[in-house]
């Protein structure tokens, strides 16, 4: 997406005419990553998540999948994948001011090594690691 290049998200975008979200979901992921949709056990959803700068809405999934995918990643939307641990997520969260697009913004972010995970995407993990007890974030 034009809109969040360079940014780190999980795969996603638009719903296809006749499709129910879990399915748009599964076919993102397989388009993005090469992750089959036969290979996801869906768990259920979090909470929607809008973005701030740009106005989109989120509706994210939550699935399980076998460790060790081999990630096939579609050249024109995906650079890397990181996996990073819960560990490395609890460890890595803060909450910090940041501007995009002229707007200031006081949001939850996660540094992994190099990755630098904010403003949507760091709100998705936050409700994920909050629902499924890994932590209880500060602040």
């Amino acid at each position: 997406m034009r809109r969040h290049a360079g940014e780190v998200a999980f795969p996603g975008g638009r719903q296809d005419p006749g499709e129910d979200l879990r399915t748009t979901a599964l076919r993102e992921a397989e388009e993005e990553v090469g992750l089959p949709r036969a290979d996801v056990e869906l768990l259920g959803a979090l909470k929607p998540v809008p973005t701030l700068a740009t106005g989109y809405a989120i509706y994210p999934f939550v699935g399980l999948i076998d460790p060790g995918k081999e990630w096939v990643l579609s050249p024109r939307e995906v650079e890397e994948v990181i996996e990073p641990s819960l560990t490395e997520l609890r460890e890595g969260y803060g909450r910090q001011r940041i501007v995009r697009r002229g707007i200031p913004l006081r949001t939850d972010v996660y540094i992994v090594g190099e990755a630098f995970i904010w403003g949507a995407t760091a709100r998705m993990l936050t409700d994920l690691l909050e629902r499924i007890g890994a932590v209880t974030l500060p602040g």
